[in-house]
Parts: C-alpha cells; sequence; structure tokens
C-alpha cells in the first residue's frame, strides 16, 4: 500500500481505537481515583433516596447550598434543589445570562429492584415472608437465592420517618427469595425463562423461630414484628406508608483479573448519574453558561410521578432562577443543551446475535453516542438532529474526550428509553450519551473504568461549553 493510499485511508475512514492505547500513564492514575470514588458513591447510595442524600452531602462539602424560590442568584452561586428527598436538580450560575441558555446533564438515580407491597408481611408453613413488587425491567430469575438488603423509610401517622436499613451494616442479617430445587423442578424447567419463576412468588423470606406458646397461630410473624418493632417503632399497619426497596446485598468492586472493569449493583443509571455530578462539583471556575444537574427518579417506569422527569419539579427549578434575571423560562429552554446522560448496552460476544457489531458499543471506547433510543422503528424517542450530533462530537474532539457511536442492539431485537424525549419535547435540544453497560438490568452489572472515566470528562466538556452551536 502506497504511502498516498495510507494517507487517504486515515484521513476517510473512522479511526475509533481502545482507549487503553491512548491514554497516558498520568490519564490512568486519575482515572483510577475517579473510579475509586464512583464506587464509594454506589455503596453508599442502593436507593434514590441514599444516592439523593449522597448528592447532597458530596455537593454541600463543595460549597453548594439549597436555592429557596425569590433569593438573589448571581454568576458563580452553588445551588441545589431537592425534590421530597428521590431527585436532586443543581446549578451553578454562569456568567452569561440564563437568556443565553443553560448547559444541561440529566441522569437517573433510580434502579431496578423490588419493593414492598403496601401489606407485605405474612406467614405461610412457620416461615415469614414479605410480599414484593418489582420496580422497572427485570428478569425475575436474577432475583432469586442472591442476599438482598432492605432500605428505605416507614412514614408514621404523627409526621415522623423511620428510616430503615437490614443488611447493609456489618453483622446483619441479609434477606433472600428461595428457588426450587433442580430435583423438582423438572415442570420450571420447561417453562420460557420470563415465567419460570412468577412476579407473585418474589417473596422475600423473613425468618422461621416462633413467638408464644405452640397452640397460637402467626408466631413466626408475630416474632418478626417484634423485632422490627423493637428496632424502628413500626406496627403492621404502618407499612401502608412504607416505601422500602430490597436490592442485593452487595458492594461494589473490581472485575477481572487486570482490574480493568468494576461491578456492581445499579450502574444504570448511577454511573451517569455520578459522572454528571462529579463533573459539576469539579469545575475549578465559573462557566461562560449556567452548568445544571438533573438526578431523576422514577426513569426505570417511564419517568412518571412527582420526581419523575416528566414532573414538573425541574421547570419550576428553572423557572425560579430564569424568575431571578427576569428571564421567559421558553427562552431559556430554547437556547439550552442538553446531554441525556443514560447507559448503552454494551457488546457481549456471548450474546453476539442480538447485536449489531457495526453499531454497537464496545468497551474501553469511551461514553456511547446515541442518536436515538426507542424500540424498533425509534418508538419512544427523541432522534437527535444532525446539527446536535456534530456540536457534541466536536465539543468532545476539542476536550479530548474518547467517544464512541452506538444503537441498543439490533433493530428488531428490543429497545429502550432514557429521559432523553422528556427533555426535548421542552424545547431543548438534547442528545443520550452515556457508559457502555454489560448485563443491564441485573442485580449486578459491568462497565469499563475507562467509559466511566471518559463520560466523566465528556460532562465536563458539556458544562464547560461557553456557547451552543447546534
Amino acid at each position: 500500500m502506497s504511502d498516498e493510499t495510507k494517507e487517504l485511508r486515515k484521513k476517510l475512514f473512522s479511526t475509533k481505537k481502545n482507549g487503553y492505547d491512548k491514554l497516558t500513564d498520568d490519564d490512568l492514575s486519575r482515572m483510577e481515583a475517579y473510579c475509586r470514588a464512583y464506587m464509594a458513591f454506589l455503596d453508599a447510595g442502593k436507593t434514590e433516596r441514599l444516592c439523593a442524600a449522597e448528592a447532597i452531602r458530596l455537593a454541600e462539602e463543595k460549597g453548594y447550598r439549597p436555592f429557596v424560590r425569590g433569593m438573589e442568584v448571581k454568576a458563580g452561586d452553588k445551588l441545589y434543589v431537592c425534590n421530597r428527598g428521590k431527585s436532586v436538580m443543581l446549578a451553578h450560575i454562569g456568567e452569561k445570562p440564563l437568556a443565553q441558555g443553560v448547559q444541561i446533564a440529566a441522569a437517573h438515580i433510580d434502579s431496578p429492584r423490588l419493593d414492598l407491597k403496601p401489606n407485605p408481611l405474612y406467614e405461610d408453613s412457620e416461615l415469614a415472608y414479605f410480599k414484593t413488587h418489582y420496580y422497572g425491567g427485570i428478569r425475575k430469575y436474577q432475583w432469586v437465592t442472591i442476599p438482598l438488603e432492605l432500605h428505605g423509610v416507614v412514614a408514621l401517622k404523627d409526621g415522623t420517618a423511620a428510616a430503615v436499613n437490614i443488611g447493609a451494616d456489618a453483622g446483619d442479617p441479609r434477606l433472600v427469595i428461595t428457588d426450587l430445587l433442580p430435583h423438582l423442578g423438572m415442570e420450571q424447567s420447561k417453562k420460557p425463562l420470563g415465567e419460570a419463576v412468577p412476579g407473585e412468588t418474589l417473596n422475600l423470606l423473613l425468618g422461621s423461630r416462633p413467638l408464644g406458646d405452640e397452640e397460637d397461630t402467626g408466631r413466626v410473624k408475630l416474632a418478626v414484628m417484634k423485632l422490627l418493632h423493637e428496632k424502628y417503632g413500626i406496627t403492621e399497619d404502618d407499612f401502608t406508608s412504607a416505601e422500602l426497596e430490597a436490592v442485593p446485598a452487595a458492594n461494589a468492586c473490581d472485575i477481572g483479573l487486570d482490574r480493568s472493569m468494576i461491578g456492581a449493583y445499579g450502574h444504570d443509571d448511577r454511573v451517569c448519574g455520578y459522572a454528571a455530578l462529579r463533573a459539576l462539583l469539579d469545575l475549578e471556575k465559573t462557566p461562560a453558561r449556567t452548568a445544571v444537574c438533573m438526578l431523576a427518579d422514577k426513569e426505570e417506569i417511564g419517568s412518571d410521578g412527582v420526581t419523575g422527569m416528566q414532573s414538573a419539579a425541574f421547570d419550576t427549578f428553572l423557572e425560579d432562577l430564569c424568575e431571578s434575571q427576569n428571564t421567559a423560562l421558553r427562552v431559556c429552554y430554547a437556547a439550552s443543551f442538553c446531554l441525556s446522560a443514560d447507559v448503552t448496552a454494551a457488546y457481549d460476544p456471548d450474546y453476539g446475535e442480538v447485536y449489531e457489531k457495526r453499531n454497537a458499543a464496545y468497551l474501553n471506547y469511551g461514553i456511547g453516542l446515541c442518536k436515538y433510543t426507542g424500540a424498533r422503528g425509534k418508538s419512544g424517542a427523541s432522534d437527535a438532529d444532525a446539527e446536535t450530533v456534530a456540536y457534541v462530537r466536536r465539543l468532545f474532539d476539542e476536550a479530548g474526550v474518547l467517544w464512541q457511536i452506538a444503537e441498543l442492539g439490533k433493530v428488531d431485537a428490543g429497545g429502550g428509553g432514557t429521559v432523553a424525549m422528556y427533555m426535548a419535547n421542552r424545547n431543548i435540544t438534547t442528545l443520550d450519551a452515556g457508559v457502555p453497560v454489560l448485563s443491564m438490568h441485573a442485580p449486578f452489572e459491568t462497565v469499563a473504568k475507562l467509559d466511566c472515566y471518559e463520560t466523566y470528562l465528556g460532562m465536563k466538556a458539556v458544562y464547560m461549553a461557553g456557547k451552543g452551536t447546534f
């Protein structure tokens, strides 16, 4: 091949490379430090409430303070609003007026899990159980026989709330959902994978030790309720106003002999949520345009509800900021940009038949840009225009951020959604981007450290962009 041909190929062909072929030793050192902090964030935030609380703690350490409607707002101010303890909105006020738009990174901090039903406690065959209702898109068979923790709050009629934590502390007992032994599972094995473990059998085993005289009934249930009352001061009726979530009892850890990956519960989408948050907190100077981080709830069930992305809470926060500068919210939105930061599917060679290799995201190739998500014929996607994709390409290339373009599997293999369309519906220019994940929505997911770090750098580039030329 002639030198001229080589140069032509270099000029015209895509030349994406594995990120490890580009990063320096200093880059790798910073990557490792970032990932250690991210793993600590995951361990502290296994539910959306815990995640929101940890985000606020980190923000306040960096000088962020609660925003109160009507307060004076000026360049350099670092403000946040917590929506009902389950979503967080933060802003670093920029030098330019809000009429020139804001730079937004929007992620979600809820993850698939098992919620307790409103009347969960029962006894059967002298075993006590909690009944659950799964939250989000789970594969039910993955949740049996693994140790689980229980987190959340029980709101009492007197206005107080009891914070529940069972299984997270050293020495705590764990909970589990039992499964059928293979010796008796012949009929179960004949069922389709999605039907082998019915949702109504995802019951948490609580105890087996009875309390009271042998002729009494409900003795194991009573023993469990006594323990809960002693620790949290609750009665059975209080479960009616409880929000309790069962999550995997496993902390984040290195994966692989080379420690190049992170295994944990909740990468979807706390890996992007942390990147969006950390990038905002690490801004070393006041950004040109106001930088906004949105950590939303309820994405896994459609972004509905008062703490979801379809709620007016985000509009209220931005409108309050805009009113402090006598700016109409619609003017701000029209000039704004949002990176909808949600994970994408990483190519898995063991299941290569559902991926389209030319348009798949790969581990260690950086943050994955998704022009659209949705299902099959792009249903439920915002489908960013070409100008928006070019804007982000330019932004990332100028900042030295490693990126790749991807779809979520083959056209008719399935699909998924993000908060992108809800931002786009507000007339905000929006593009999806996030970390590629293996085993997405499983109780234990895997990501590459390199992709985590590059996503953080991408968020920083978005926040520091001086103007939106999309």
